[in-house]
């Protein structure tokens, strides 16, 4: 059986959409677990945001993935019916709305790792394990201090208390779940700035605009932005959680293939219009 190059592009990049889709499910595994320390009454209607940001986010740009790829590349131009167009600009209005409301969670996730005190009267771990403490270890994740593993997390003598969880952290500790956060916030206002230019290349597209000036500025600008949110990816690879590794990674390739349906919806568009001045 003969499989083309085309076809195996294809099958890549919808097997790439699904991992991407797996991936709400593995953010919602992990939050759960942190929010069993952090919300030890249950998460209440208005912490939703705040204890599940990177499920809720996840979600919303799946979706949101999705309806690039519908207009991009999936629907041609008789589709875009009225009860069409306004159906995915529905869908499109909403993801953009929980895609904000989570960049306000992962600020709020900022501030709360930066609200933290000095422990008075504590120069040993193994001092905490009848009270019930865990240890912070990375961002939003946390290990109940025991008998067995109290002195194999940190060998300091002073360690930091955060306000919104019964949990302790030495100051490196602290340090590197900080950098960690502000990573998170910075990652998700970026990502933010590709899709306002992807939506602006798009309606440029749809009105035979792209083109010149406007497309060099459009391709500097996703270059520098493609770049910050590459070398957040990699600090991931390096310093935090492999699952933000992946999922940073993954919509990565996911977004170059939206790039590679604009860029080849543009061209299919030059044919077209070449073909037409040639006739007439």
């Amino acid at each position: 059986m003969n499989i083309n190059r085309y076809t195996l592009y294809q099958v890549f990049k919808y097997a790439l959409y699904l991992f991407l889709s797996m991936n709400v499910y593995w953010f919602f595994r992990e939050e759960s677990a942190a929010n069993v320390l952090l919300y030890p009454d249950g998460v209440r209607f208005g912490d939703i945001i705040d204890a599940y940001a990177s499920t809720v986010d996840t979600a919303a740009w799946v979706v949101l993935l999705l309806m690039f790829e519908l207009e991009t590349y999936i629907l041609d131009d008789r589709h875009f019916t009225r009860p069409v167009t306004w159906s995915l600009h529905s869908l499109r209005a909403i993801s953009y709305g929980f895609i904000v409301y989570a960049v306000s969670g992962y600020i709020g996730n900022l501030l709360s790792v930066l609200d933290v005190s000095t422990m008075v009267g504590v120069s040993d771990l193994c001092a905490l394990v009848s009270d019930g403490w865990s240890y912070s270890h990375d961002l939003e994740e946390y290990t109940l201090l025991t008998a067995a593993n109290c002195s194999s997390f940190s060998t300091a003598t002073t360690f930091l208390e955060f306000a919104d969880a019964k949990a302790v952290v030495d100051h490196p500790g602290h340090a590197a779940i900080v950098r960690l956060a502000w990573v998170d916030v910075i990652n998700a206002v970026v990502w933010l700035a590709v899709v306002l230019i992807l939506e602006i290349d798009v309606r440029l597209q749809e009105k035979g605009l792209y083109d010149g000036l406007l497309l060099r500025a459009s391709n500097i600008s996703k270059f520098v932005l493609y770049s910050i949110l590459f070398v957040a990816a990699v600090y991931w690879g390096l310093y935090g959680d492999f699952v933000d590794f992946w999922d940073a990674f993954l919509w990565l390739l996911a977004f170059f293939f939206i790039e590679m349906n604009v860029v080849e919806w543009r061209h299919e568009t030059l044919e077209e219009q070449a073909a037409a001045d040639s006739v007439n």
